[in-house]
């Protein structure tokens, strides 16, 4: 059983007096009281309690225990047979007395996150306005829509509606930027990168995610199933590859220090206007046969080649270094075609990392645009490993870096949009992930992508707790028509000790606006009482699919020592969308039951959904507490898993039938018959 925290007798009845006196007051002083709505913006009652705080539970020190702000919030999760059965437990019994302390949350330390998506007060009738736009859009514009549209979909969750927009955004795409981050966002909606044995820079087969098709310029019209033809063609040209000198003799000779370098008039004057000028216009060079070259930033052998490509159009025969040099050589005295046939030589060339990261200071400082472009595609579908590497952050994330790329015309905002993505799904608190979206916000032109933008940014901030910053990027989203962000502008206020104009600016939203459930969510965290309650309620009713009024009440019934009311308010959410954290929160109450078996389930479903799953707020990794409820249940082996199994899946018990499975993949690694059974899962559940 739970060991709860008490307070004295004393303790007690004084809280009650206090609650008592606080009912009678207005809405307004009930907001002004600094004991019951104090608002502690420490990371421990955040995160459902202190370290500290748990081992004077545990220890039953209620001397040491604040007498009010603690009361019934932390529960010790220490299991009754981790104590009396140590005849038979005494490992399980130590790792548990190694563990830093367990706690649940409690009804007044958990609240539900704000979605960093673009969320719009109507959703079907923004979608309706959308379309009718997207009617009469023009071509060049349909690209930005659909990453518009993606944009409007993502907070429903479905990766299939998300990776459809991206498709016909990488097919309607024009530009080689846009290919290669729709291409490279493809790829890692997908998971590629979890694949091994697969190359980044490897073709999939279809011509809409080649990484060469995407160095393409312009609109080509495809199928989402075209097949890619690179690899035929990579072989035609290398049957077909062969040196054909013209016969032309030299007529003139270029002085490159102490060496001639013999070429012929008419190719290098075709080179460029200058030079047709030089050698046919009314300068003295025309008349010359030997002209002095020297000091024009070229050395001998990259004068040959120079005179090479004059006849042959070839830059192949070139290693990289001669290549950027007759680039530079080509920027130099305009050579148009020269500086477009390397600037595609060089881009083609690029293939892992290491090499990016040299080209593209040659790119950005050559101005050699197709060159910078493949370099972000070796980054990008290097993600998101590539945002560990300080190199790459560096030329992707600092202001100067976007400026550098702006003046090749690589900063977009769809780059920077697909960056903070990743950056966001790795972590919501780094500072790559704040520049990135600084960096996004920069490049925002439309009002849309300004408000995402900011709003995304006030997330972030609000997640590293800089609750000042946060709010002014949630105002300047709320400028910009996103309505929804007004929610993170009362949480900041909330956060900073500003009970009542939260709750005042929601209210006001619930009056101006057609009521969503996530208004009256977010407006329960700033009421009390049997109002919470209501509130809570309409927002279930309003919207089934939030999980946080689940979590609230099943936490209030376990405060009220009504733990399998708990668990059954919580089935009721988790019988149509599985959460991680709900399963979570009901694994630990199948704990307090002492029902390991059940508490297992739960944590190896979560571990098949998220295998790098935290429990405890951040606490401890499910693989090690799985390993500790292990030692409280019988061992099953294979057969008797097959036998269960099969019941399960007779019974249309997912979360069972994920469970037995992830259990059966320990014992056989592997094994593609039980992989495959996941995957079926795993569709029909809508996490894949």
């Amino acid at each position: 059983m739970f060991v709860f925290v008490q307070s004295s007798e004393l303790e007690l009845k004084g809280l009650k007096t206090k609650v008592s006196e606080m009912r009678g007051l207005k809405l307004t002083e009930r907001f002004k009281s600094i004991q019951v709505h104090a608002v502690s913006s420490t990371s421990s009652e955040t995160n459902g309690g202190n370290s500290n705080k748990g081992s004077e539970t545990i220890c039953g020190n209620s001397s040491k225990t604040k007498p009010h702000n603690n009361l019934n919030r932390n529960r010790s999760l220490i299991p009754s047979w981790s104590k009396t059965k140590s005849g038979t437990n005494n490992n399980s019994t130590s790792l548990f007395a190694n563990l830093v302390p367990l706690h649940l949350p409690s009804t007044d330390t958990i609240e539900p996150s704000i979605e960093p998506h673009f969320k719009p007060i109507n959703l079907v009738e923004t979608l309706s306005e959308f379309y009718q736009r997207m009617d009469f859009c023009s071509q060049s514009n349909k690209a930005v829509m659909c990453v518009e549209q993606c944009s409007l979909l993502r907070g429903l969750g479905d990766q299939k509606i998300l990776r459809r927009c991206l498709r016909t955004a990488r097919q309607n795409a024009e530009d080689v930027l846009s290919k290669v981050v729709l291409s490279a966002w493809l790829r890692f909606e997908r998971r590629d990168d979890e694949l091994a044995g697969l190359c980044s820079m490897d073709c999939g087969g279809y011509v809409l995610e080649c990484p060469k098709k995407n160095l393409e310029p312009g609109f080509r019209p495809c199928s989402v199933s075209d097949h890619c033809q690179c690899q035929q063609e990579l072989n035609q040209e290398t049957c077909t590859e062969s040196v054909c000198e013209s016969d032309e003799e030299s007529d003139v000779l270029f002085c490159v220090g102490s060496e001639e370098i013999s070429c012929v008039r008419c190719r290098i004057a075709a080179l460029s206007e200058p030079f047709n000028a030089m050698l046919y216009g009314g300068f003295a060079e025309s008349k010359m046969s030997k002209i002095d070259f020297s000091g024009n930033g070229i050395c001998p052998k990259g004068m040959r080649a120079v005179e090479l490509y004059s006849r042959v159009k070839r830059l192949d025969l070139f290693c990289p270094m001669t290549v950027l040099e007759l680039l530079s050589f080509a920027d130099r005295f305009c050579c148009e075609e020269m500086s477009s046939a390397c600037d595609a030589h060089l881009a083609s060339i690029v293939v892992n990392v290491e090499d990016a990261l040299v080209l593209i200071e040659y790119g950005l400082e050559e101005r050699a645009n197709l060159l910078v472009v493949a370099c972000l595609q070796v980054f990008l579908r290097e993600l998101p490993n590539s945002l560990y590497n300080p190199k790459v952050a560096k030329i992707l994330c600092s202001s100067e870096a976007q400026e550098r790329l702006a003046s090749v015309g690589c900063a977009s905002f769809l780059l920077y949009y697909f960056l903070s993505q990743v950056a966001m799904e790795e972590s919501m608190v780094s500072k790559t992930t704040v520049m990135l979206l600084e960096r996004m916000g920069d490049c925002a032109t439309e009002k849309w992508q300004k408000a995402l933008a900011f709003h995304q940014l006030g997330c972030v901030l609000l997640e590293r707790k800089e609750y000042k910053e946060a709010q002014h990027c949630f105002e300047v989203a709320v400028q910009e028509g996103h309505v929804y962000s007004l929610a993170g502008v009362a949480r900041t206020k909330y956060k900073q000790g500003q009970p009542y104009s939260a709750y005042k600016l929601i209210s006001s939203l619930i009056f101006e606006y057609k009521p969503a459930g996530w208004m009256y969510q977010e407006r329960a965290l700033y009421n009390m009482g049997k109002e919470k309650s209501f509130d809570l309620d309409l927002a279930t009713e309003l919207d089934p699919s939030l999980s946080f009024p689940y979590k609230y009440r099943a936490l209030a019934k376990v405060e009220e020592k009504q733990i399998k009311e708990g668990i059954t308010e919580l089935d009721k959410f988790i019988g149509f969308k599985l959460s991680p954290d709900c399963l979570e929160l009901r694994a630990w109450l199948n704990v307090a039951l002492e029902d390991y078996d059940s508490a297992m389930r739960d944590i190896r479903a979560t571990l098949t959904i998220e295998p790098n799953y935290i429990t405890s707020h951040g606490k401890i990794k499910g693989e090690y507490l799985l390993q500790l409820l292990n030692r409280g249940v019988q061992q099953k082996s294979q057969a008797e898993c097959w036998m269960q199994l099969y019941q399960q899946w007779s019974c249309v018990d997912d979360i069972g039938s994920l469970a037995i499975i992830h259990q059966m993949l320990e014992n056989e690694p592997g094994k593609s018959l039980l992989e495959f059974r996941q995957s079926l899962l795993l569709l029909r559940l809508v996490y894949v």
